[in-house]
């Protein structure tokens, strides 16, 4: 093995230009890559070998086994999920991260610098999004640890508020959670913390094909809680209408009443890129944490995301995360270390893929890539429009599409339509449930994705539903 890995390091510069052409070949010709393939394409499975095979070989394994199955996941034609793809400057600095390979921990003291750089970009995105200094924020993986860390510290607030330190007692009394269409990931954080995903109480929505929190529902259940404190979980842009919860009239209810506002903003908040669609998060600098996936509408690379919780619950935060009983780390408040601020103690510096991409494009080329994904999605939903064979299960309100087969008799007949259009290898959206009916959504938010993507998938999926009926 020393042999082997010494002949690698000998080598580093011959084994990192073979994978950069690789890379630069797979990033050219990401457009006519496919966006779907058969997994059960993959031979069977390799046994660990004995004696390791060095990196050129190892290479060469992954080239024959799965590379031809990688899918253009960062590609401008993946419509699943909410996924973005990587923008140049952003695949440079996860390059950097990588070669660097800081312990991404404290800002004050000896050590590595890269807690600074990502204060630095948190900085950043503050203002990318037209949010106050007195916002503090941290990188974690995605958005299910985003909300796991604002509604962790919402807990420690709601256990002050009933005269329990949580973090240090455990939770013992029931903790009242109220939203009305939440994320999987912020109902699974309730579970992680064990608050209970199936303890919320549910409000219902606007009428009218509304997603929102219905206000006078909301205002009407606070009240029966008779002045206890509670959680609120509220949206900008819901997973199948990017519909967004009324944060003015919210803000105006959290002046009367007792609760911690939390906003799942993932994707929906980089809608405050944009001169014309910053309306939709007005006020809600008035939240007390916010959830934002980098990894969507930001195009880095994966495992990226931002909480923003208020500088106020800076000694909730470190009561909640801090690591007590290891006193080498120093006083958790005076200084600032993200071993006491965050979940994890083990972090690479994942702001750097982040900071290259803001520092590369700034303000304007963030409003360009959100505006540009918005006008895509609106050309898609004028074709499922005017279609007789699509119909939208919701009007087009930002840069994700919800729509089904026209028509009550081809229900049972969506998912089957679904898999064809698929594994034509030219598109790639996923299913979902609306209103009771099956459906298809499309999400668009890659900085790659044109209007000629946009002819391709429409053309594809006219020929496509002719041959189905």
């Amino acid at each position: 093995m020393k042999e082997t890995i010494e002949s690698d390091s000998l080598k580093i510069e011959h084994l990192l230009n073979t994978i950069k052409e690789q890379g630069v070949e797979y990033l050219n010709s990401i457009s006519e890559r496919k966006t779907s393939v058969d997994n059960k394409l993959i031979p069977e499975k390799q046994t660990l070998p004995e004696e390791g095979y060095g990196t050129e070989e190892a290479l060469k394994l992954f080239n024959k086994r799965f590379e031809p199955l990688m899918v253009a996941s960062s590609g401008p034609r993946y419509l699943g999920f909410v996924t973005g793809g990587s923008t140049p400057a952003s695949i440079a600095g996860d390059w950097l991260s990588t070669i660097y390979d800081q312990n991404t921990q404290s800002v004050k003291g000896q050590g590595d610098i890269s807690a600074v750089i990502e204060i630095e970009t948190i900085a950043m995105l503050r203002d990318l999004l037209e949010l106050p200094k007195s916002f503090l924020g941290g990188f974690v993986t995605g958005a299910m640890m985003s909300n796991f860390t604002c509604v962790a510290v919402a807990r420690q607030w709601y256990g002050k508020e009933k005269g329990i330190d949580i973090a240090k007692e455990g939770i013992t009394v029931p903790i009242h959670v109220l939203t009305a269409t939440p994320h999987s990931s912020a109902i699974k954080s309730l579970s992680l913390l064990g608050i209970g995903s199936s303890n919320i109480i549910k409000i219902k929505t606007e009428e009218g094909n509304r997603e929102a929190i219905c206000i006078k529902d909301l205002e009407d259940h606070i009240q029966t809680l008779k002045g206890a404190p509670f959680i609120l979980i509220s949206s900008a842009g819901t997973v199948n209408t990017v519909d967004f919860d009324d944060f003015a009239a919210i803000r105006k209810l959290k002046e009367k009443y007792n609760f911690w506002w939390h906003i799942d903003a993932a994707f929906g908040g980089f809608a405050a890129c944009s001169d014309t669609y910053k309306y939709l998060v007005r006020d809600w600098e008035y939240a007390d944490s916010i959830t934002v996936d980098c990894h969507k509408w930001l195009n880095v690379p994966y495992e990226s995301a931002v909480f923003f919780i208020k500088e106020e619950y800076k000694l909730l935060q470190v009561e909640t995360f801090q690591n007590s009983n290891a006193p080498y780390l120093g006083d958790p408040l005076e200084s600032f270390n993200y071993l006491n601020f965050l979940p994890e103690n083990s972090r690479r510096l994942k702001a750097l893929p982040a900071w290259f991409s803001l520092m590369a494009y700034g303000k304007d080329g963030y409003r360009d890539i959100v505006e540009n994904s918005i006008f895509c999605s609106k050309q898609f939903g004028e074709f499922i429009d005017i279609s007789n064979d699509f119909e939208l299960l919701a009007p087009v309100r930002l840069n994700t599409i919800c729509f089904t087969l026209k028509g009550e008799e081809m229900q049972e007949k969506v998912n089957q339509f679904l898999e064809l259009l698929n594994a034509t290898g030219k598109v790639f959206m996923t299913p979902t449930n609306y209103n009771q009916r099956k459906g298809i959504r499309a999400a668009f938010v890659n900085w790659r994705t044109t209007t000629q993507d946009i002819e391709l998938i429409t053309e594809t999926m006219a020929t496509l539903i002719t041959n189905f009926k």
